[in-house]
């Protein structure tokens, strides 16, 4: 008789403890969640005008709400992490770029000027007038430069890490890069952090 009284005792002491943790599991683990503080790391790859903004953006908006926040810069994306950003944009071979002007009328800047292939790779510096041209344009939107918003990533701890892989492939000194890039690694040291981020994108 006491034997299966315990048994009981410990049957019942089971449903109860299964029906509490029912009960609070869902709370207690939805307030560790909402007070973890999230993360999201960047693979930057691109080191165009154009596709540079992105990662800058993306991490400086994710610091400003409190995100813990990291991006790799890789192969052409490296060019973003020097002293000196050397970043231009080309239409060529971009077909969903468009080309306006950033001055003039308004129905002159809303023009969209077709500009064929053979003419943007045949006219000696077209490369430095488009990339003159979006410049003036992110000015006249009021848009920060890649300089200002490297800065505000800086200034947020962005954590910005340089792929060792490229800097040597491309013969770079880390005396060119800005002063707060301290790590210079390789895929073995970002993917844990990939992995455990809860945004992981690649430009």
């Amino acid at each position: 008789m006491s034997t299966t009284a315990e048994s009981m005792n410990a049957t019942q002491m089971d449903e109860w403890l299964n029906r509490k943790l029912d009960e609070l599991l869902p709370t207690k683990l939805q307030e560790i969640d909402e007070a973890r503080t999230p993360s999201m790391s960047i693979i930057a790859t691109k080191g165009t005008l154009d596709w540079a903004y992105p990662p800058f953006i993306l991490a400086s908006t994710a610091s400003a709400l409190g995100w813990d926040t990291s991006i790799f810069f890789t192969f052409y994306g490296l060019l973003l992490l020097k002293k000196e950003i050397p970043c231009e944009v080309s239409p060529l071979g971009n077909p969903a770029m468009p080309m306006k002007m950033p001055f003039g009328p308004k129905w002159f800047q809303n023009f969209s000027w077709p500009m064929p292939n053979l003419l943007m790779a045949g006219v000696p510096g077209f490369e430095k007038v488009a990339t003159g041209l979006m410049k003036k344009t992110f000015k006249n939107k009021g848009v920060a430069t890649i300089e200002e918003l490297r800065s505000l990533c800086v200034e947020a701890d962005v954590k910005m890490v340089a792929c060792q892989m490229t800097v040597d492939v491309f013969g770079f000194d880390h005396s060119e890069f800005i002063d707060e890039v301290t790590d210079y690694v390789g895929a073995t040291y970002f993917l844990p952090v990939a992995k455990d981020s809860d945004v992981c994108l690649f430009i």
